[in-house]
């Protein structure tokens, strides 16, 4: 099953993002990693790359960012985990974590999630 991380400047963003996928999927592995480490806005290296290692042992990950610096620090954490099958979706967060962790749910492979993103 694919997993997913959420990547925002808020962390009861990222949580609230995943509570509503997991309305929908329940069982798709979800990770956040929303706001600084001391509770604040902003994005995390550390949070993002513990979220991305803590959901790289299933069938792929999907990352999902909320915007700006979201997507510059997950691209500096991708490039330094160097993570074959992990990979950052663009587009609407919360439509992209319903899609996405429904089609996991139903046995979509890695690739074929990520296409379906691609259209949203």
């Amino acid at each position: 099953m694919v997993a997913f991380v959420v990547v925002s400047h808020s962390a009861k963003l990222a949580d609230g993002v995943i509570d509503l996928a997991k309305m929908s999927a329940p069982e798709v592995p979800m990770f956040p990693a929303g706001g600084l480490e001391d509770g604040s806005y902003g994005t995390s290296f550390e949070k993002i790359s513990r979220a991305i290692e803590q959901a790289s042992g299933s069938d792929g990950v999907i990352v999902l960012t909320d915007l700006g610096s979201a997507v510059m620090t997950t691209e500096m954490v991708l490039e330094s985990l160097d993570l074959s099958n992990v990979r950052m979706a663009e587009g609407p967060i919360v439509e992209a974590a319903v899609t996405g962790t429904v089609l996991s749910a139903s046995g979509a492979a890695l690739d074929e999630i990520m296409e379906e993103l691609e259209h949203l």
